[in-house]
């Protein structure tokens, strides 16, 4: 089976690929070296990649040893010195550390998109949760510094924001105004040329977490890949809501899992044999 930048593949049901299950086929003549710098190296996403590269002939190769590509998707400080290391061996790296880092800062992330004309949830507030107060206006506020389990909540009475305050004291947070929707979040993932999408269910609301199909419209669709020139991406998320005047981001994430959307990973693959051939 062969993996080509412009034939989607598919993984075959009787082969499924996880992490502990890898066979690599013998190397072909051109083989594309492949290393992961991850924190789940078995994701799902990654493990699709991976089987249909492998089944080409292509390898993945243990840390530390040359390799043609890296793909990054950690955001540790370590992470992104390995990566880093990599490319100053000579590998390409999806996607680079510094829009990893980057993508971490959601000050940054605003003033990033500003400057590209994307349109962008505005920052009402920055500091330290503890020593913010109040405007008596509905907020939301989120960990400035993006990560697993950080705060993202609203806050619609003083007693709210006093609870956030109480329990998050001395926490580094943006507060935005809330943007109008229907509770469901957008979510538009680019992996090279390709885009996935579907709707959940905010994580601002109640209730439990919730998806459905969902296919985004021309000025959903520009905004999101415009985001990957604007932040140096080539595997991104983004997150959208519908704004008065149109579509407007909320969140942009480097590497996102883009689980439970079939194509993604022979988009990735092709994207890994793409970029070792330029």
């Amino acid at each position: 089976m062969t993996v080509r930048p412009d034939r989607p593949v598919t993984v075959r049901p009787d082969r499924p690929a996880t992490a502990g299950r890898h066979r690599p086929a013998t190397a072909r003549p051109g083989a594309v070296r492949v290393a992961l710098v991850a924190r789940e190296p078995g994701h799902p996403l990654l493990a699709g990649a991976r089987a249909l590269l492998e089944a080409d002939g292509h390898l993945f190769v243990p840390d530390g040893e040359p390799a043609d590509v890296v793909l990054l998707k950690a955001r540790s400080p370590e992470a992104l010195q390995r990566a880093a290391a990599y490319r100053e061996s000579g590998a390409a790296v999806l996607n680079s550390p510094e829009a990893t880092r980057d993508c971490q800062d959601r000050d940054l992330m605003e003033r990033t998109a500003r400057a590209a004309g994307l349109p962008f949830a505005p920052t009402l507030a920055l500091g330290v949760l503890g020593e913010l107060r109040w405007d008596g206006r509905p907020v939301v506020v989120k960990s400035r510094h993006s990560r697993k389990d950080d705060l993202v909540a609203r806050a619609d009475t003083a007693e709210r924001w006093r609870a956030l305050a109480a329990r998050w004291p001395g926490e580094p947070v943006l507060t935005q105004r809330p943007v109008g929707g229907d509770g469901w979040d957008r979510k538009v993932w680019v992996v090279g040329d390709r885009v996935f999408a579907e709707q959940r269910r905010s994580e601002l609301a109640d209730g439990a977490p919730e998806r459905r199909p969902w296919t985004p419209d021309e000025r959903e669709r520009a905004l999101a890949l415009a985001a990957g020139p604007a932040f140096g991406l080539q595997v991104y998320g983004v997150d959208l809501l519908p704004g008065p005047d149109g579509p407007v981001a909320v969140d942009v994430n480097a590497f996102p899992g883009v689980r439970h959307q079939p194509g993604a990973p022979e988009a990735l693959a092709a994207l890994v044999l793409r970029t070792a051939r330029r």
